[in-house]
């Protein structure tokens, strides 16, 4: 049952997983075949993060 106020608990970590399988659920349908795993790091910005994290 929901909190009574109106007050919501946000997962951010959650909210970004969903925001990613949004974003390759688009790019797969987008896509003539099978998205590679290059297509799907580069739809998960898999470099960039690492690019971010090695800084």
């Amino acid at each position: 049952m929901a909190p009574v106020g109106g007050t919501a608990v946000q997962d951010h970590v959650a909210l970004a997983e969903i925001e990613l399988c949004g974003e390759l659920i688009i790019a797969a349908s987008a896509a003539q075949e099978r998205l590679s795993l290059e297509s799907i790091d580069e739809v998960l910005k898999v470099a960039e993060e690492r690019a971010a994290a090695g800084r």
